[in-house]
């Protein structure tokens, strides 16, 4: 299992500093959320780049919805090159009450997955560098190339994407598996979000086992707090993610406003599994 920690809240500067102290401390990826209007993630993560050398860095997440998919790719593609390899985009549909009908973006659940699925074809297209036309619902392409060419990634055959998938719906599924990695969630017979179990996740590992054909390696990440001020209990509460499937464990202190408990617990390091 990897373990990566996301920033809830700060500025470009202080996603550097958090960025070089999480490699101090062994962790193996930093993340930064998009939010609709604040500090720029990829801004952030370029800023983290040039204080680390290692550490994976990556969006948790980007609401492809509401972006343009030329420009997601030329960001993530200018960070990879910039980074060596480092890049992980996290995508999803995105959170409404982030302000999806306060700037007025698209708020359809269905509308904004379709929107998903065609950006992430651009996207990849894109990286790919061959002039394409694409034919969408949402987005027309004809002859679409770059005016002046960039370098691809650097990673092959693509920057990894790790995708929001609702268990157990199946087309959520369909689409994340066809990707590099799956943000699970839990979805109830009345569309809401409830707590996933580790038995849920033990299913849907069992499911991405049957239904996933490709060979390259799949991650499963989970998000949540562990306590570093005692290593046993950190252990032992990943480690039943990590049996039921779990490749990742992404520190996550949504609710913790102030950096310095976000920066003393960065410090303490990952859990680790004895």
């Amino acid at each position: 299992m990897k373990f990566g920690f996301v920033l809830p809240r700060g500025d470009a500067r202080t996603a550097a500093d958090f960025a070089q102290e999480a490699e101090a401390a062994g962790w193996d990826g930093f993340f930064v959320w998009e939010p609709m209007y604040g500090i720029d993630a990829w801004v952030a993560l370029t800023a983290a780049a040039m204080r680390t050398e290692r550490i994976r860095l990556g969006t948790l997440l980007s609401p492809v919805s509401r972006m343009r998919p030329w420009k997601l790719a030329s960001e993530a593609a200018t960070l990879d090159n910039l980074s060596g390899g480092r890049v992980i985009i996290s995508v999803g549909l995105g959170a409404l009450d982030t302000g999806f009908a306060q700037f007025g973006e698209v708020t359809d659940r269905k509308a904004r997955a379709e929107r998903l699925d065609e950006g992430l074809d651009i996207m990849i297209a894109l990286w790919k560098g061959d002039p394409f036309d694409y034919e969408g619902k949402h987005y027309q392409l004809n002859n679409a190339k770059p005016h002046i060419p960039p370098p691809p990634p650097v990673q092959q055959p693509r920057i990894p994407i790790w995708v929001v998938g609702a268990w157990p719906r199946m087309k959520s599924m369909r689409r994340a598996i066809r990707w590099d990695g799956l943000l699970p969630a839990r979805m109830d017979d009345k569309g809401q979000f409830v707590e996933l179990t580790h038995d849920d996740l033990r299913a849907i590992t069992a499911h991405i086992d049957t239904n996933r054909t490709q060979t390259k390696p799949f991650d499963i990440i989970m998000e949540g707090v562990t306590p570093g001020d005692d290593p046993a209990a950190a252990s032992e509460k990943v480690r039943g993610w990590a049996q039921a499937g779990a490749t990742w464990w992404v520190e996550s202190m949504w609710e913790t406003p102030e950096p310095e408990p976000v920066l003393a617990r960065l410090k303490q390091g990952p859990p680790r599994l004895v």
